[in-house]
Formats: C-alpha cells, structure tokens, sequence
C-alpha cells in the first residue's frame, strides 16, 4: 500500500538543474524523493531523500529500484551539449544516452505503474535561431541542426509514441539557455570578462535572446508534477523578458558592481572576424536571436515566472563572487 506521499524519482540529481529540482523538493513534506545519479557520493545529504545509484544511462540500465514505488519521474538526465565534441560519432552517442536511455527508463516507469514522465528536453529541437520578433511556439515543426537537439527531438517523438500506448501521461518541457547560482560554460565566461574589466566589442548587439532563470526552470517543472493541464503537453519556457547580448552584459554588470566596458562594434564585422579565428559558432550566439513564445505555457498552466531577471541576475551574481 502507499503511503499518502507523492512518490518522485528524479534522474540527473548531481547536475546544474537537477541539484536545485533535489533542494526544491527535499522542502516539501508532501513528496517522497528517490534521487538518481552516477556519483551519488556528489548529491546533496538531505532529509527524506532516498539516493538510487545508477552506473549508466543506457538501453540496458535496470530502474526497477528506482521506478518500483513511484508516481512521477523528471528525467533531467542526459548526454549534455557539447562543445567541439570529439567522439567519433557523436549522433550515436546523443542516441545512445538520450534516447534508448530515455526511452528504457520510461518503458519501465510505464511498467512499473508511474503516472506521469516529465522530460526535460531543449529549444534546439525547435532550432538554433530566430528571426527578430518570430520567437520560436510549441506547435512550430522541429528543426535540429546539432546531433544534441536532434537526439532530443527523437526522444520527444518516442516518449510521445510510448504514451499513446501505455497511458503514461508524459510532459515534455523545451528550456532555453538556463542560467543562476553555480552556472558554468559561456554564461560564466562573460561573467569573467565583466570581473576582469575586459573591453568587449558587444556594445552594438541588437539581438534578442530568451534566457530562463534556474529557479524559474524548476518552478514550472514542479508546476507539472500534478498539473492536469500538463499531461502529454510539450512547454517552452523562459523569463518572459527577452534581452540583447548588449543589455544582458550591462545588466550583468550592474550585478557583478563592474559596470561593463563595451564597445559599439558592427555585428557584421563582429562575424566576419571570429570567422576568420574559427570561433564563428561563438559569434552566432553572441549575436543571432533565439526568442520564445511562452503564452501557451503562461495560460494553460495559469503559471508566471516567479523571479524577475535583474533579481535572478543578482543572485548569480553573488554567488559567482562568493566563488572566486
């Protein structure tokens, strides 16, 4: 018999996403929490928290431990983006974690009675880019361009495929570029370069990026644990407030207490430059604009970003100095 708890088993428990989702919901007497992860030795020691490893992610891994008394699974996990990946071929390896991975971990949840699959997927299923003021919706047809979004979207279509046959409910949710407290990679950079008081020619970047806040991210994510509006749903989510590269560096800046030294430099020379050093991908980010419609997410779910952007910067902010 079960007790009155709701039972959740999350997945990727160690990662920048996962170890807030742990935080988040260790705060809750209401909910059972079994958390996966590789190296359980890294998850956080919280009360009411039941730590399952898991060596691998794979077609084969056995859940049943895990799954055996749970309601809803958030399966954070994954084989993340990576930068100048040097497998020999990196589609396979995506496929290899983030969809037979996938797709065997739901089977069995499915099996094992699990009501609802929440599955943190990517806006690059959408794509990498978009016009200005064309913000990427849920209903848009997918268009990866990269061996991760295309994974993704595969394991989408699966997940998708699985619940039509088994009654699993599954929630799909489509974060955009996930910064706070403890981010790393390009976010982090800038960070660096605003500390440091680099020059940057980024003062002339009209573009417009959706980002989302972490505690905004996990706060939609336990919004669909028991949504009835969420089952077998696809979600975008970000802030609701898009930002140019420029805006989001002085805004940064003011955070950080290092105003940001930028200068006016003319995207098309911004490209042409980092072109010529190989780093054009990097110039693309910095100056191309992803933006998305998050309304369906807002109205179906009655949900609204939580936490503003200059108060999630500052907190990020913070914590960044706190580190270094």
């Amino acid at each position: 018999m079960r007790d009155n708890k709701n039972h959740i088993v999350l997945t990727g428990g160690t990662g920048f996403v996962g170890s807030a989702i742990i935080k988040r919901l260790a705060a809750t007497d209401e909910i059972a929490l079994v958390a996966c992860a590789r190296n359980p030795a890294n998850l956080p020691v919280l009360p009411g928290v039941q730590i399952v490893p898991i060596a691998t992610m794979a077609a084969h891994t056995d859940w049943g431990a895990a799954v055996a008394k749970a309601q809803v699974v958030i399966h954070s996990a994954a084989r993340a983006h990576i930068m100048n990946d040097q497998a020999a071929n990196p589609l396979m390896e995506f496929r290899s974690v983030n969809v037979e991975g996938t797709l065997n971990l739901a089977r069995q949840a499915a099996r094992a009675g699990v009501k609802r699959f929440i599955f943190l997927s990517s806006i690059k299923v959408n794509g990498e880019s978009t016009s200005p003021n064309r913000p990427y919706t849920a209903a848009d047809k997918p268009a990866p361009v990269d061996p991760y979004g295309i994974s993704k979207m595969e394991a989408e279509e699966g997940l998708r495929a699985l619940a039509a046959e088994t009654g699993l409910e599954v929630v799909i949710i489509r974060p955009v570029l996930v910064y706070g407290p403890g981010v790393k990679a390009n976010f982090r950079t800038m960070m660096n370069w605003l500390v440091r008081g680099v020059p940057l020619p980024l003062g002339a970047v009209h573009n417009r990026r959706s980002l989302v806040a972490l505690d905004n991210l996990v706060d939609l994510i336990v919004t669909c644990i028991d949504h009835p509006a969420a089952a077998n749903e696809t979600f975008l989510v970000s802030d609701g407030e898009d930002l140019s590269t420029t805006d989001l560096l002085r805004r940064l800046g003011l955070a950080l207490d290092r105003p940001a030294r930028l200068v006016p430099v003319p995207t098309s020379l911004l490209i042409a430059g980092a072109t010529v050093l190989g780093k054009s991908a990097v110039a693309r980010r910095l100056c191309e604009s992803l933006q998305v419609d998050i309304t369906k997410t807002q109205e179906q779910l009655r949900w609204v970003p939580p936490v503003s952007v200059d108060d999630a910067l500052s907190d990020t902010a913070r914590d960044f100095l706190r580190r270094t």
